[in-house]
């Protein structure tokens, strides 16, 4: 078994964890709740040991979501985290807030009673760049304020 580590944080970089050993199932879930929590169709979710997890920078502000279930988000940039439903075992992570997103494909879909009808039809959807509909005056303007996908030691930088 090899002992790899996962890292990841906010869009701001207020929050940063760590998980060391192997993540868990991914899935999407489609649930009412998840939509609200991420603003979208649907939550993609990876799940982590507890025992394995840790802050390394800041701690989330926590939203109860229902009786049984905490989310965790970004008070600084609303960057949605994690949920964790008491008495279940895992932590599940938003997949967007690993520095490495592509690691965690999810394989199992749930809360498809709540699923838009449209969500099916986006693989078929004309696909485009952000270049595709930007001038290059435009993209110079877009420069990123956004944490780098990896740990620093500040940030922001002095």
């Amino acid at each position: 078994m090899t002992n790899n580590v996962t890292t990841g944080g906010c869009q701001c970089g207020a929050l940063r964890y760590r998980i060391e050993g192997p993540l868990g199932p991914a899935g999407f879930c489609h649930c009412r709740m998840c939509q609200k929590a991420f603003g979208s169709f649907g939550a993609p979710l990876v799940s982590a040991d507890p025992a394995r997890f840790r802050w390394t920078r800041g701690e989330p502000a926590i939203f109860r979501s229902s009786p049984v279930v905490a989310r965790g988000f970004c008070r600084d940039c609303g960057t949605p985290m994690f949920m964790l439903e008491d008495g279940y075992g895992p932590i599940e992570l938003a997949i967007g807030t690993l520095d490495d997103p592509a690691t965690a494909a999810p394989d199992h879909v749930a809360g498809v009673e709540s699923k838009l009808p449209w969500a099916d039809a986006l693989p078929s959807l004309p696909a485009r760049t952000t270049a595709d509909d930007r001038t290059p005056e435009d993209l110079a303007k877009l420069t990123s304020r956004q944490h780098p996908d990896h740990d620093t030691e500040r940030w922001p930088p002095a």
